[in-house]
């Protein structure tokens, strides 16, 4: 009888397992919580059946006191199973947690290592859903959560499962997928589905979404970095206003080479090993009107290090507003030298959104130029529209509290990312920078010749001065000239130099100005034209 019975429950646990069992990797916690249950049981069973034999035989009355035990047994563990369960799912939206994610992305990685496939993830975060939160209350959140998490169901492609990591943080796994294209075309579905209007209590709301893709193997080999890595490229969407972002190695910071190079930047800054070079602005007068200080960093082992690859690393880092803080002390440091020697030109210095969202930022930059002795109006911050895309508010205060100070502000990169009359509204500028994107092609592309027209027209009809980034050569210069432009900046004027060229190039300009090699020629052959030995004129 104990043979027979022992035979039963082997055969009957095997079976279960077969059943539950993924057909690569081990078992998923539920299913494993299943079986440890029936394993109990089962040995319970084993454990108590001589007893059950021996009241079989002498007290067959009694045999049903043993139903008590285990039925207390197997409720207890279909307790434990159901808690198991409960643990893999997000509460209020009853999809699958992050944990349930993670072990879902591993069986999936380790089917699609097995046939030859790729594997993707697709971290959703819904843009500025904070604002409901504070306007409507929690709870209204959390019914739009419920329509959120009911329309990513309706709209995941068939084989991909979806999950709730918390907050207003979903993920979708993609098991397999084509090509990276094909996995940015699902996350660009997905967005554009949660974008569609939605109705809470009457009140029509519209919900954007930022996604990030990473794809196995291309990306990851592993569930935790996969989705580490679609987390990064999420984060870059919603920089970037994008939408969807695949993850691209040089665009994230926690790479162990940035990594490095963070913190050998974080000792350059310490140890002020990070220069400045100037790079003039000037009229089409030849007037001075001003420099804009660069960074600049030779590391001791790599050389010299591209600035966009670690101010992106400072961003992404939150080394940002120290390098900024650095920036801005050694570029007042050399205004309040300059001016002692007499060379008056304003400095401007470029600010990244996380430093004006900063608070007591105007503030400080107010007491830096008290302690310099620099007037307010020597320094110029430039920055971009991104300042109003993530708190408008506190930005927009933070860049009255600049200008009351005195401290003038310029619209850099413009034309690049969302450009609008109501950022120049709202944005208290009083110059606006073209790109050099724009600005490179304006002798030979016509569209590129009628932006920066019509955003002369539009600046200058806002009483701006506009000023263009990037002129090289002649032709350039005077396309410029002859469109209104107020100044120009680039290396047909010069490259930005450190700061001791800077003063001599400053000081050779005199009160005469700037002018170009062409017209300097010129004047020289008609000084020479008019001198009867032939000789130049002084």
């Amino acid at each position: 009888m104990l043979t027979a019975a022992g035979v039963y429950l082997l055969v009957s646990r095997a079976l279960l397992w077969f059943t539950l069992a993924p057909r690569t990797g081990g078992l998923p916690t539920v299913a494993r919580t299943a079986v440890v249950r029936q394993v109990l049981v089962g040995i319970a069973l084993l454990g108590i059946s001589p007893l059950i034999a021996v009241c079989a035989v002498h007290a067959p009355l009694l045999l049903p006191l043993f139903a008590v035990p285990l039925i207390a047994l197997d409720s207890t563990l279909w307790i434990a199973r159901a808690r198991a369960e409960e643990q893999l799912r997000d509460p209020l939206t009853k999809l699958p947690n992050r944990q349930w994610l993670l072990e879902r992305t591993w069986s999936a990685l380790d089917d699609a290592e097995r046939i030859g496939a790729r594997s993707a993830l697709v971290l959703i975060d819904l843009d500025r859903f904070r604002s409901v939160n504070d306007t409507l209350g929690h709870l209204a959140g959390d019914r739009l959560l419920l329509q959120i998490a009911d329309r990513l169901r309706h709209a995941l492609p068939r084989g991909s499962e979806a999950a709730r990591l918390g907050g207003d943080e979903f993920a979708v796994l993609l098991p397999t997928t084509d090509s990276l294209t094909s996995s940015q075309r699902v996350a660009r579905h997905l967005v554009a589905a949660l974008g569609s209007p939605l109705d809470l209590d009457g009140l029509t709301l519209v919900l954007e979404a930022s996604a990030g893709v990473a794809v196995f193997p291309d990306h990851a080999l592993d569930a935790e970095g996969l989705l580490r890595r679609a987390d990064v490229a999420m984060y870059q969407a919603k920089r970037d206003r994008s939408g969807v972002e695949l993850y691209e190695a040089k665009r994230d910071g926690n790479t162990p080479d940035r990594l490095g190079l963070l913190g050998d930047l974080r000792r350059a800054l310490d140890a002020g090993d990070v220069e400045l070079h100037y790079q003039p602005k000037v009229g089409f007068d030849g007037h001075v009107a001003g420099l804009e200080a660069l960074v600049r960093w030779v590391h001791p082992d790599r050389g010299r290090v591209p600035p966009d690859e670690f101010i992106a690393i400072a961003e992404s880092s939150g080394l940002m507003p120290r390098l900024t803080e650095y920036v801005l002390e050694t570029a007042l440091a050399q205004v309040a030298r300059w001016r002692a020697m007499g060379l008056e030109v304003p400095v401007a210095v470029n600010v990244s959104p996380r430093d004006v969202h900063s608070p007591g930022f105007a503030g400080a930059v107010a007491a830096r130029l008290a302690r310099h002795r620099v007037p307010p109006g020597a320094l110029q911050l430039e920055i971009t529209e991104h300042v109003l895309l993530e708190d408008p508010q506190r930005a927009a205060d933070t860049l009255a509290g600049l200008t009351a100070h005195g401290v003038k502000m310029s619209l850099d990169d413009f034309g690049t990312g969302y450009s609008s009359l109501v950022h120049l509204r709202r944005l208290p500028v009083s110059e606006l920078k073209i790109d050099r994107s724009f600005v490179a092609r304006l002798a030979v592309d016509t569209e590129d010749a009628e932006i920066v027209r019509c955003t002369l027209d539009l600046a200058h009809s806002l009483g701006l001065l506009v000023v263009a980034e990037g002129v090289e050569d002649d032709e350039t210069w005077e396309r410029l000239r002859d469109l209104g432009c107020d100044a120009v900046q680039g290396w047909l004027v010069a490259a930005a130099m450190p700061p001791d060229e800077t003063t001599a190039w400053l000081r050779a300009r005199g009160e005469r100005g700037w002018q170009r090699e062409s017209e300097t020629a010129a004047l020289a052959a008609e000084k020479a034209a008019q001198s009867p030995s032939g000789q130049v004129l002084n």
